[in-house]
């Protein structure tokens, strides 16, 4: 995947992975948020992201994916779907 981008669109995504603070955006959101992520996320830590964030915004759900890695819309569609299905049917 790394490849198919451009070299300024993907320096820019390090840079906001790593040196934006969000938490100011984090704190407005009102309604219903369910963040999923996988606890082998090589990429983006869940540590330094999702964890973080299932603090900041109020009444969210961390769905943490045992062994699960960076992309999980794409390695494990069928239960990434089914539990955003489930969330939004909730």
């Amino acid at each position: 995947m790394g490849m198919q981008g451009g070299i300024k669109g993907e320096y820019d995504c390090i840079y906001e992975f790593s040196e934006v603070d969000y938490t100011a955006d984090l704190k407005k959101i009102d309604g219903p948020t369910l963040i999923i992520h996988g606890d082998d996320d090589q990429i983006v830590p869940i540590a330094a992201s999702a964890e973080k964030a299932a603090k900041v915004v109020r009444g969210a759900e961390l769905k943490v994916y045992t062994g699960g890695c960076h992309g999980l819309a794409q390695v494990d569609p069928d239960t990434f779907n089914a539990d955003i299905l489930a969330f939004i049917k909730a």
